[in-house]
This record gives structure tokens, sequence and C-alpha cells, in this order.
């Protein structure tokens, strides 16, 4: 089960260290999508992310860093990941091919290989006012 923090959901981005604190500040300057694999939905007990929903961002320290509403939610297979929503994860892909190969490179380390059919939740949302 994820964390709550505040009544709501949280998310927490990359793993705990370096890659946390870099992702949620790729977030507070204005990025607004991630990927995860919808299998861990499932490993987590959790539902997938709906329209409307808010999440709370968590920073590396477990604090409430900053509330987004989801606006976007597409499941699709990692090979169909388009350009587009590597380019608004905000991370620096030059091309997929580059986006892919991070990712993929990201799950192995954590246990998890993917191929083109792992299904990946693509979500994209906005950051409220706190």
């Amino acid at each position: 089960m994820w964390p709550r923090v505040d009544g709501l959901r949280g998310l927490e981005l990359g793993t705990p260290g370096e890659m946390r604190r870099w992702l949620t500040d790729l977030v507070l300057s204005g990025e607004t999508a991630t990927a995860g694999l919808l299998a861990e939905y499932a490993d987590e007990g959790e539902e997938l992310e709906h329209l409307g929903e808010r999440l709370a961002l968590i920073d590396d320290d477990g604090t409430h860093a900053a509330t987004v509403e989801i606006t976007g939610v597409t499941v699709v297979p990692f090979a169909e990941v388009s350009f587009a929503f590597a380019r608004d994860e905000g991370e620096g892909h030059t091309s997929i091919e580059h986006w892919r190969e991070t990712h993929a490179e990201f799950w192995a380390a954590e246990g998890t290989r993917v191929d083109d059919g792992t299904e990946i939740a693509c979500l994209r949302f906005t950051v409220l006012p706190m």
C-alpha cells in the first residue's frame, strides 16, 4: 500500500535519495508526467489513479511537497509510450529509444524486467497551489 498524507494517496517518484530529490524538483518546476508499471498497482493493492484525483507529492524527507491533480491516465504497452509523453516527464530524454533504455534499466535494477508488451501507466497531472 502506498503512503497516505493529509488524506491523500502519496506519490513518491523514483527511489529515495538523489533520484527522488531530482524528480520532485522537476515536478515543482513544472514537469507534468510520470510513468509506472501497471503491475505495481496490483502488487501494492492500489487502484489506478483517476481523472481529477489529487495526490500528495512526497519528497525525499517524507514531506508533502505539493498536491497534484491527475489530468490524464493512459495504460499502454512499453513499446507504445510516445515520445511526447517521455518529453513531458522532463528527464531530458533525447529520443523515445533513450527513454525506453533508461526506464528499462531503472525497472530492472528494481527487480522487474520489462519487454515491449509490459503495461505502463502513463500519468499526466498539474501541480496545485498550496
